[in-house]
């Protein structure tokens, strides 16, 4: 059993009958792609990471014998970089005088402040493509894409239910001849909330430790949180060997680059146990921070590229064998009591607000002045303290929550 290869790759789907759970939606676009010269309207494939979308775009060009160019939408710093690639894949003639699907991924990359103009480009020129587009999101419901929904006929891609899921993970056990328990597969399949490209990652990533998967094994895992893959990350980048695995470790996290950092930073020591892998692996981090401070510093955003390959690829290859161990990976503490803190602090303006608006008063002021005061009362033994906190509670319309939090205000420390 070969772990070097990257299992997402290797066992994307290569006809459309291999896509699971997506049948309605798929037959609708199929409908959609081959109706473009008519309707002049984009396909727009919505929904979670790891349903398929982008994996039916290709196999839908593979079966109808179409050249297929893919342009990731966050790639495009601006509309400059958008409207040249785009204009150049339409007017280049298709290879060896094949038909041609443009596929534009991942168009929510579209919405930040730098790539405005992006969005009403893209929309002017869809009807103007002589070859059908294809674009993929997983939220298409922000205001700035109006015009584009206008332009596109909206296919959602639901969340693949477990079945489907532990379906794929089976397929791979038996064309990787790993043993497993039905249990443990159904267990990894439920984990996954429907992403398909994450259920493979953690199968492969317990493949490297055990040829069998087991229930225990499975346990191992810590919960998936669906916003970010942090852990996910974590075990591609410290498991791997793999350029190609390594490089695409960090493409789905919402963490900042400085908490990234940090995680690996906590966690290499458990997985690196030899002093070299330890010193090349920390120098890679070290670069990535370097390169962090030039690009706030120079505002030189090119330089961002070379972070992610620090952090990914730097430190993967920073040893010269993985560890066939199984490592628990740890949250570093410094970013638990950085949220711990922000809590605390969105709680007390969220009361100082409401307290503000209610008085006309700054929620600076209530903050400052009159929340510490009242935290006193509030902590207060006596039946006179009690009395006041009594009436406060009901002059302010304060829930027991809230209480709670204003209360802390008076311990030592907390001001």
């Amino acid at each position: 059993m070969s772990n070097e290869k990257n299992w997402i790759s290797e066992y994307a789907p290569k006809k459309i009958s291999d896509i699971e759970g997506q049948d309605k939606a798929i037959l609708t676009a199929i409908k959609e792609i081959e109706s473009f010269k008519k309707t002049r309207k984009a396909v727009l494939l919505y929904g979670p990471p790891g349903t398929g979308k982008t994996s039916f775009a290709y196999a839908y060009a593979k079966e109808k014998n179409l050249e297929i160019v893919e342009l990731n939408a966050s790639d495009f710093r601006s509309k400059t970089d958008l409207e040249k690639n785009l204009f150049e894949a339409m007017i280049q003639g298709s290879l060896f005088h094949k038909g041609k699907l443009i596929l534009i991924d991942e168009i929510d990359g579209l919405s930040g402040k730098k790539d405005r103009g992006a969005i009403p480009y893209l929309s002017k020129i869809i009807e103007k493509s002589p070859f059908p587009i294809v674009m993929t999101a997983n939220d298409i419901f922000d205001s700035k894409f109006s015009t584009i929904r206008r332009k596109s006929v909206c296919i959602e891609f639901h969340r693949l239910n477990y079945l489907s899921v532990k379906k794929i993970l089976k397929k791979i056990c038996e064309e990787e001849n790993l043993e497993y328990d039905e249990a443990a597969i159904s267990s990894l399949a439920r984990m996954a909330g429907g992403d398909a490209r994450a259920a493979i990652n953690d199968l492969q990533i317990l493949a490297s430790s055990s040829k069998e998967i087991t229930s225990e094994l499975v346990k191992e895992l810590a919960p998936r949180d669906l916003k970010g893959e942090i852990f996910d990350s974590m075990r591609i980048i410290l498991k791997t060997t793999s350029f190609a695995n390594a490089s695409g470790a960090l493409d789905s996290l919402d963490e900042k680059n400085d908490e990234i950092i940090l995680w690996l930073d906590k966690n290499i020591p458990y997985e690196y146990k030899k002093p070299d892998d330890l010193l090349r692996a920390y120098e890679a981090l070290a670069n990535a921070d370097v390169f962090t401070s030039r690009i706030i510093k120079r505002q030189y955003w090119r330089l961002l590229v070379y972070v992610y390959l620090e952090m990914s690829v730097g430190v993967a290859l920073a040893k010269k064998e993985k560890n066939s161990n199984f490592v628990r990976y740890q949250s570093p503490s410094r970013i638990l009591k950085m949220w711990i803190y922000n809590q605390k602090l969105k709680k007390i303006n969220e009361i100082s607000k409401q307290i503000a608006d209610k008085y006309f008063m700054s929620p600076k002021d209530i903050r400052q002045n009159l929340l510490p005061f009242i935290s006193i009362i509030f902590n207060s033994k006596t039946p006179k303290g009690r009395e006041m906190a009594k009436k406060i509670k009901e002059e302010l319309d304060l829930d027991s929550q809230q209480i709670s939090s204003i209360m802390k205000l008076a311990k030592p420390n907390n001001r």
